[in-house]
C-alpha cells in the first residue's frame, strides 16, 4: 500500500512574486556577470555569488566592499544593469511558471523584483512569460531587499493587508524580506531551502491555484 502526503493549503487575498530564481531562471548570467566582477575587483567567485542572489546590485556590492563610497556602488550597478539586459543567453523559465501565472489572471497578484523595468521586462520575454499588471522594480523603492520596503507597497498597490499576502521567494534576502513585511513565504527551489521558508518546493509545478470565496486566493501545495 503506497502512502500518499497530503498537500499544504494556503489561503490568501494576494500573492507577491520575486521574478529571479522564482518566475525565470537567470542563474547562467548572474554566474557570468557577478564572476567577471568578483575577479575585476579581486574577490572570490564562490563568496560573491554567496551574496549577490535577491539584492539590487549596489546592496551586493556595499557588503562586498564596505569601504567603498556608495556613489561607486552606484555607478557600477548602473553599469551592470545594462550589461545584465543586453545578456539573455540561457534565461529560461522555472518549470510551471507560465501555468502558475495563467492561472492568476484575475486574481489579485505582483511582481516584486530587485531588477529595474529594463532587465525586468528583457528576463520576463526571454523566459516567454507574461509580466503581471502591477510591478515593483528598483525603481519604486528606496532600499533593496531583504528590507521589507518592495513587499509592503507590493501589498499597498493591491489594497491588501500585509498578512493577507503570500511571497514566492527563492533568496535568502527575498525571504528575510517578506518575512519582516509580515507574510508567509513559498520558497521555490533549492537555495530557498537553507532559510526556512514556510513551504518549501521544488518549482512551481507543484503549486496550484484555485479562486477563493469572496475575492481569495486558495494554494494547494503538493509535498
Amino acid at each position: 500500500m503506497t502512502a500518499t502526503t497530503v498537500p499544504t493549503v494556503l489561503t490568501a487575498r494576494a500573492l507577491l512574486l520575486d521574478m529571479d530564481g522564482t518566475l525565470v531562471n537567470s542563474d547562467a548570467v548572474v554566474e557570468r556577470i557577478w564572476r567577471r566582477w568578483a575577479e575585476r575587483h579581486g574577490l572570490d567567485g564562490d563568496e560573491v555569488m554567496k551574496v549577490v542572489h535577491g539584492r539590487q546590485g549596489y546592496a551586493s556590492m556595499a557588503l562586498l566592499l564596505p569601504d567603498r563610497p556608495m556613489e561607486q556602488n552606484y555607478a557600477d550597478n548602473a553599469r551592470m544593469l545594462a550589461e545584465e539586459t543586453a545578456d539573455v543567453d540561457g534565461v529560461v523559465p522555472i518549470p510551471g511558471a507560465s501555468e502558475f501565472l495563467a492561472s492568476l489572471q484575475g486574481l489579485p497578484h505582483a511582481l516584486v523584483t530587485s531588477a529595474d523595468v529594463p532587465l525586468s521586462t528583457a528576463r520576463m520575454a526571454a523566459a516567454g512569460l507574461e509580466q503581471p499588471g502591477v510591478r515593483v522594480t528598483a525603481e519604486s523603492v528606496g532600499a533593496s531587499k531583504p528590507d521589507p520596503e518592495g513587499f509592503l507597497k507590493g501589498a499597498a498597490e493591491l489594497g491588501v493587508a500585509p498578512a493577507d499576502c503570500v511571497v514566492f521567494e527563492d533568496s535568502a534576502a527575498g525571504i528575510e524580506a517578506g518575512r519582516s513585511a509580515g507574510m508567509r513565504v513559498v520558497g521555490v527551489g533549492a537555495r530557498a531551502g537553507f532559510h526556512g521558508p514556510d513551504v518549501l518546493v521544488t518549482d512551481l509545478r507543484q503549486v496550484r491555484v484555485e479562486a477563493a470565496a469572496g475575492g481569495g486566493i486558495r494554494l494547494v501545495i503538493a509535498q
